[in-house]
């Protein structure tokens, strides 16, 4: 899994873009698959995904599972979790937040 754009046939059916609208920038990103035990590697590693950017998260061919976990870490340490997003027929990912409220939602195409 990496979080450039590989080649159209390295490329895996669970790939997504993922967008930061929560005004906030966002230090870490996990994927795991669904009933998965623990996360996979930070996909940013040193990188951080500032609001208003998105961040293209490609998988392996190789890669069969559909159902996946979504986790990410903003600067201040705060996190947010969704989970089972069928990934096979999801292209993209948004992240919002609302300050009034403190409600953080994720909606997908």
């Amino acid at each position: 899994m990496a979080m450039l754009p590989g080649t159209a046939l390295a490329d895996g059916k669970q790939n997504f873009s993922l967008l930061n609208k929560t005004g906030y920038t966002i230090s870490e990103v996990y994927v795991a698959p669904s009933k998965s035990s623990s996360w996979e590697e930070d996909i940013l590693g040193r990188d951080v995904l500032p609001d208003g950017t998105a961040v293209d998260i490609v998988f392996s061919r190789k890669e069969k599972s559909c159902k996946w976990d979504l986790k990410v870490i903003y600067d201040d340490g705060e996190e947010a979790e969704w989970d089972n997003f069928d990934l096979c027929t999801v292209s993209k990912i948004a992240i919002s937040y609302n300050r009034k409220s403190g409600e953080t939602w994720a909606t997908y195409e």
